[in-house]
């Protein structure tokens, strides 16, 4: 393909404008045409100034457009999966923000009509396209620390969302955790097989009271014999706190925190580094720009694109046993989910 990939955006909150205005300034290859948002009438300006005129309330508008090659879906979670399967029988390649939904029929539905339509599906984990995370997974690849034994994830947000989130977000396992359960398939080269969570209410007892916990630590255990374990807490007092170790039989590999500058002053009281990265639009900020790239050329070059539709449904399974296993109070294998 020679032309240049019309697109066409589902949901202009945050995530769903950094996607604008990075094809907007990083992805020549393609280009946001119209948009559609719940509050067109407030987002006008902003979609004109990246040069998109046509604004819709509805979505329909976008699926019924013929000239538009692919549509990003960013509105809320309740609506991903009927929009993969609208636009997959609309003919259009999809890239969904995670996740795709937190009913797993409701998930294989919408990978089933996807398949049907054999257009492209990738879903919105961006740390995979991290340049740090993208290295450690290059050296594993490689061999270079060996048969992978340990993985180590720590990943602690600096301030927990508003209540009302919380209430829809399928909770920490599904709208925080999952990110980790990714990279740690990523990492890893492995699937999941058995989940034990414990986790608790250290932060806000306003979160325990709208059902979910703040608090976490998951163990994991992998198809090819390695162990996993992950900590989260919904605040880190000091910044964004996203770290990765992996050890393997033949070394370790390490990914530490991203600080607002690189600069350490050192002195006879000791040594003082910047701060990290405020929160995730900061810390991911090229990885988001990575990973729309990777999508537009998996359409260009007609290849699978990075980050599949089983990418997007696998992790689902690892929280929803995560959640049964916090309930239970016991590990939970993958296949009972």
């Amino acid at each position: 393909m020679s032309k240049k990939i019309k697109i066409g955006l589902i949901g202009a909150g945050r995530i769903g404008r950094v996607h604008a205005e990075n094809i907007r300034f990083n992805v020549p290859e393609a280009e946001v045409v119209a948009v559609a948002d719940l509050y067109s009438d407030k987002i006008k300006d902003w979609a004109l100034s990246l040069g998109i005129k046509n604004v819709f309330t509805d979505s329909s508008k976008i699926m019924e457009d013929e000239d538009i090659d692919a549509v990003l879906i960013c509105s809320s979670t309740d609506t991903h999966s009927s929009l993969i399967i609208e636009a997959a029988r609309a003919g259009k390649h999809i890239f969904c923000e995670k996740p795709i939904d937190f009913d797993l029929a409701k998930i294989r539905e919408a990978l089933k009509e996807v398949k049907k339509a054999k257009v492209k599906l990738q879903v919105g984990f961006q740390r995979r396209f991290d340049p740090s995370f993208r290295k450690a997974y290059e050296l594993i690849g490689q061999g270079k620390i060996g048969d992978i034994h340990l993985i180590k994830i720590t990943s602690r947000d600096p301030q927990p969302p508003p209540l009302d989130y919380i209430k829809v977000s399928g909770g920490l396992f599904l709208d925080m955790t999952i990110h980790d359960f990714d990279m740690a398939r990523y990492l890893s080269r492995s699937e999941v097989t058995e989940v034990y969570a414990l986790g608790g209410v250290l932060v806000d007892e306003a979160i325990g009271e709208a059902g979910d916990i703040d608090t976490a630590i998951v163990t994991l255990k992998f198809a090819n014999g390695a162990l996993g374990v992950i900590d989260n807490s919904r605040r880190s007092v000091y910044g964004y706190d996203q770290r990765v170790e992996v050890f393997g039989s033949q070394g370790c590999i390490m990914v530490g925190n991203d600080t607002l500058t690189h600069t350490v002053l050192s002195t006879a009281e000791g040594f003082l580094s910047d701060r990290l990265q405020h929160f995730f639009m900061e810390r991911y900020r090229q990885a988001y720009i990575e990973e729309i790239k990777a999508f537009v050329e998996s359409i260009l070059q007609d290849k699978e694109p990075p980050v599949t539709g089983i990418d997007g449904l696998a992790p689902v399974l690892i929280g929803l046993a995560a959640k049964r296993s916090l309930v239970e109070g016991r590990p939970v294998p993958i296949e009972r989910v």
